[in-house]
């Protein structure tokens, strides 16, 4: 293992080069990779961290929650399915609110029903709503509200007092207000007095022990006309934009690694090129080939982890500095996944170099083609 030490001692800009540009592409991929999984908190962030396990759509929703309403009679009838241990209606709408400081915002209000499904679960300070004008705001893209803050929405007046906050609960990038059903109700009033009646837009639902919520989901859709029911893993994966998001930064973060292999593959295999002479010569004096490639195995390893660890702590001076609106984190298990992986990708691109130097004749060291070449 001195043997790759030494070389990196003797060779400190070459290696010192390549550890940085393996940081820089790491870093990449981890502020992409950070990037999307905060988008995607903003778009379904109020969906994926509340309560229900199943969400019941109106059937001619195709999965939209902004397009979908249900019955009263589909509550029921949700409700008495086989399997379902809680079902209650859960409102949604986009509204537009006045701060305490006179500024207007567009907000999204979800209405649940008080110690049922559909509650926000990632409460961070305060508490949950115990009765009509009351609500809990998202952290985040909702920055702004604080607890004892009074909203009204408009136009109507009504007004919903702030007296929790919980973290990663913001819908469509929006601020997002968690209140309950009946005070969902009086806001929908509030912003069209002339409504009629206020149906629910989705249905709520927590499965019995014992029922998965895959299983309830197919049994409420099969057995309730008009509705289509979901688990909340592909109800979140139904969304709009979720998908294009995805997309977008899976084929970025694609490129990205395979940019990790190139580097990384022709930089060491133009070395082990390089150094054809003075490992044909190792060979003959008696080195083994195992030996040989344990140390190129280490030059490749020290310059990953190296790489690897000054992106992390790149990441971590982004997150610093990230606004709290649209805030960067930097997440160890991220770090230490995407490390592994970009080791992983790492060792597969150094397969040309390993073929070389698995293929050194020790009787070359006698000949002049002993000096190399790609052939």
């Amino acid at each position: 293992m001195r043997l790759a030490l030494s070389e990196i001692r003797r060779a400190k800009l070459r290696f010192g080069l390549l550890t940085g540009a393996v940081a820089l592409l790491v870093f990449l991929i981890l502020f992409m990779q950070t990037l999307s999984n905060e988008l995607l908190r903003e778009f379904v962030g109020g969906i994926e961290n509340q309560s229900a396990s199943v969400l019941v759509y109106g059937e001619d929703a195709r999965r939209s929650i902004e397009g979908s309403l249900v019955t009263p009679e589909q509550v029921q009838q949700v409700a008495a399915v086989d399997g379902v241990g809680e079902a209650a209606p859960l409102g949604e709408n986009t509204f537009t609110v006045e701060t305490m400081s006179g500024e207007l915002k567009d907000a999204t209000i979800f209405g649940y029903e008080l110690g049922g499904p559909g509650a926000p679960t990632t409460l961070s300070s305060g508490r949950l709503p115990q009765g009509p004008g009351e609500g809990v705001v998202s952290s985040g893209a909702g920055a702004g509200f604080a607890i004892a803050d009074r909203v009204q929405v408009l136009p109507g007046g009504y007004e919903i007092e702030v007296v929790g906050v919980a973290d990663d609960a913001s819908f469509n990038v929006q601020p997002t207000l968690f209140v309950s059903y009946p005070s969902y109700e009086e806001a929908v009033r509030a912003q069209n007095p002339d409504a009629q009646a206020i149906l629910p837009t989705l249905v709520a639902v927590d499965p019995e022990p014992g029922v998965t919520p895959q299983e309830l989901a197919t049994r409420i859709t099969d057995r309730v006309p008009g509705v289509e029911a979901l688990d909340l893993d592909t109800a979140i994966a139904s969304l709009p934009g979720v998908s294009s998001i995805q997309q977008s930064f899976g084929l970025i973060l694609a490129l990205a690694f395979f940019v990790v292999i190139l580097v990384t593959g022709f930089f060491f295999l133009i070395l082990t090129v390089q150094k054809t002479q003075a490992l044909t010569l190792l060979r003959a004096v008696g080195a083994s080939t195992g030996y040989l490639l344990k140390n190129l195995l280490l030059q490749v390893v020290l310059v990953t982890v190296t790489g690897t660890a000054l992106a992390g702590v790149l990441l971590v001076v982004a997150a610093a500095t990230s606004s709290a609106d649209f805030r960067v984190t930097a997440d160890p298990a991220l770090i230490a996944r995407t490390g592994g992986a970009v080791l992983l990708l790492a060792v597969i691109a150094s397969i040309g170099s390993i073929r070389r130097v698995a293929r050194l004749d020790a009787a070359a060291a006698t000949t002049r083609g002993a000096g190399g070449g790609l052939a």
